[in-house]
């Protein structure tokens, strides 16, 4: 069958201006300038005989038209590029790009990755943080589409939220619920910590990483569960990554409520410790995201395996 379509080129700058609505980024996407995506658009608005954009003084808005148009065209190439992954040959290993929470990578995947490069040596791993690999508000990720694995390059993400992530493939890790922690060093002294009440007489360290960060539970949500009249929730240190937080209790500086699965490690070999059997769960867990066009490549696929066998101890 014979297929009647305008140039791949004004296509590729038409998904890439509508996904940003930006000519200027998009330029920058595909690394022209933004007189040539304007005139790929223009040349493809003509071809189709219809306006895609409203062009305002200082905003792109999509047309009905091109509201309608962009989501098949970017199935339309997403299956082009699982066919042509399927395709092309790669080797048993090979670069792999991950992007994942700070705090994630810090406290749970760096101590496990020389056990990854045991088993997949031929795996050249490259491993970045981003808090945007974590989801904000519920109305931030409402079906997932907003998550766009192009941003920073990333073959794989690890995110921590909702796991509605649009056609992206998504691997649940482990999910999460927050527990207080301290140094063993708080269990005795002067003021030993045995019951909630005696969090008057401690520091309460708090993490920041994301105001408004709708899943984590408060110190007040914590205290309120334990039945703790007697302790004001709001002084304390407060840290802009729960790794700092967590390497603050470890020190002995106080008490943060910390994600389970990133304090194991140091729970197990007692540089910390779980005073109170209060466990306050959130809806998010952790996830392990990739496109279908890219899911099955050697490197992905491996890597994959690698981690989900690891995530399994968490259970």
């Amino acid at each position: 069958m014979a297929y009647r379509l305008p140039p791949l080129n004004s296509l590729r700058a038409f998904e890439a201006a509508a996904r940003l609505l930006s000519f200027k980024k998009a330029a920058e996407e595909l690394h022209v300038t933004p007189a040539a995506i304007s005139q790929q658009i223009k040349g493809l608005e003509a071809y189709l005989g219809a306006p895609l954009f409203r062009r305002l003084t200082r905003a792109l808005e999509l047309t009905e038209d091109g509201r309608a148009m962009l989501p098949k065209l970017q199935e339309g190439f997403e299956c082009l590029a699982a066919a042509v992954e399927r395709t092309r040959h790669h080797e048993g290993g090979g670069l792999l790009s991950v992007s994942a929470p700070p705090s994630f990578a810090s406290r749970w995947l760096m101590p496990r990755l020389q056990g990854l490069a045991d088993a997949h040596p031929d795996i050249e791993l490259r491993l970045a943080t981003s808090l945007a690999t974590i989801d904000r508000r519920e109305a931030d990720a409402p079906g997932g589409d907003a998550v766009d694995l192009r941003k920073d390059g990333s073959e794989v993400e690890i995110r921590f939220g909702s796991g509605r992530y649009g056609k992206l493939r998504a691997d649940r890790l482990f999910g999460v619920s927050y527990v207080a922690v301290c140094s063993p060093r708080l269990l005795k002294g002067k003021r030993p910590l045995r019951q909630p009440n005696d969090l008057r007489h401690h520091v309460l360290i708090h993490d920041d990483t994301i105001p408004d960060l709708a899943d984590r539970p408060s110190w007040e949500q914590w205290l309120k569960q334990a039945g703790s009249t007697d302790v004001e929730a709001g002084p304390g240190p407060h840290f802009s990554n729960a790794g700092l937080a967590i390497e603050a209790a470890v020190d002995g500086l106080g008490v943060t409520l910390a994600p389970r699965p990133l304090v194991s490690a140091d729970v197990a070999e007692g540089r910390l410790v779980i005073p109170f059997d209060i466990v306050l769960p959130s809806r998010h867990a952790y996830w392990l995201v990739c496109s279908e066009a890219t899911a099955d490549r050697p490197a992905v696929s491996a890597f994959r395996g690698w981690l989900l066998k690891e995530a399994e101890k968490e259970s």
